[in-house]
């Protein structure tokens, strides 16, 4: 068993949010503290410069909130976001800033110090959130990391202090969460777009036109639809219309893309993490199949919760490997 009081810090500063997180003893959250960064109204992102300064201002107050959380409790191990995923050459400058605050909390704390992707930690959050951490126990599983970001079909393959994950398809273009905001911006909603647009779309009680997918076993192209919204928001001027048919065009080809991996790969159990898998239209399209598990919308945007969890699992095994039991 773990020590009484203990608590693993996870901070993650993607290109949307700044996170911080905190996982008790038992490895469940006990804070899952985000804030968006901002964005201009008509603007479909920020550069990276832009980022790490809205991080810089962003994290203090987070922290100071988590400050409460943390009062009488142990900080055993600090973990961070270091880069996108986990390849060779994966980079953005934002992750220092998360990296820095790490760094000097581990100092103060004279804590470990342990750092993961940003799609590590979104795997992990789904696992979490969707009751699906028995996987971690599986000699393999496969994971969809859908975002702004990232559209990626990964095979996970668990080990004692966290997982690798092979990349084995994803987006030949734009990114789904790209291309719904960018049919978003269009429209006039405020990045980032999904939750807007996802509100309007459930208001949709016209027929759905099809926008056409486009799909090669585990590649898909995704640019296409952002001229089709556009033409057909040019055309209708409904709001409602054109997201319901830009969800719908997102679902079925995460639809395709999911029977061709079952068909190359076998029945594995399939996790959906990524922002854009909070969205209930696009779980709905997914949910027939069976093994399929989805993160909680809080978990499945941006966050630091996986990371803390992947904390405490690296910190559980490195003790266990120097002491031979917890």
């Amino acid at each position: 068993m773990t020590e009484c009081g203990l608590c693993f810090v996870g901070i993650d500063t993607s290109n949307y949010t700044t996170s911080v997180a905190i996982a008790d003893e038992n490895g469940e959250i006990v804070a899952n503290l985000k804030q968006l960064l901002p964005v201009k109204q008509g603007e479909r992102g920020l550069r990276q410069s832009d980022a790490v300064f809205a991080h810089v201002k962003n994290l203090p107050s987070l922290l100071y909130e988590a400050k409460s959380i943390l009062a009488g409790r142990k900080i055993a191990a600090i973990g961070y976001s270091s880069k996108p995923r986990d390849a060779e050459g994966s980079y953005m400058p934002c992750f220092l800033v998360g990296k820095n605050a790490a760094y000097a909390m581990a100092a103060a704390s004279d804590a470990p110090l342990f750092d993961f992707s940003h799609q590590s930690g979104h795997i992990m959050a789904a696992l979490y959130s969707s009751g699906g951490l028995d996987l971690m126990q599986t000699e393999r599983f496969a994971a969809f990391h859908v975002s702004g970001g990232t559209t990626e079909i990964l095979i996970v393959k668990p080990n004692e202090s966290s997982f690798s994950a092979q990349l084995v398809g994803g987006t030949e273009d734009l990114n789904f969460g790209q291309v719904i905001d960018r049919a978003g911006v269009n429209m006039g909603f405020s990045f980032p777009c999904g939750r807007e647009m996802e509100s309007f779309a459930l208001q949709n009680d016209k027929k759905v036109p099809k926008f056409r997918v486009s799909v090669k076993g585990l590649s898909c192209n995704a640019s296409g639809m952002e001229n089709q919204a556009a033409k057909l928001y040019s055309e209708s001027g409904d709001k409602a219309l054109v997201s319901a048919a830009v969800f719908d065009f997102v679902g079925r080809t995460l639809v395709t893309l999911t029977e061709n991996l079952v068909e190359k790969f076998g029945e594995l159990p399939v996790v959906y993490s990524g922002g854009v898998m909070s969205n209930s239209i696009i779980k709905n399209m997914l949910s027939d199949r069976k093994n399929t598990f989805f993160a909680e919308p809080v978990f499945s945007s941006d966050n630091a919760a996986g990371t803390a969890l992947l904390c405490r699992k690296k910190y559980l095994s490195e003790r266990t490997d120097q002491n031979g039991s917890i």
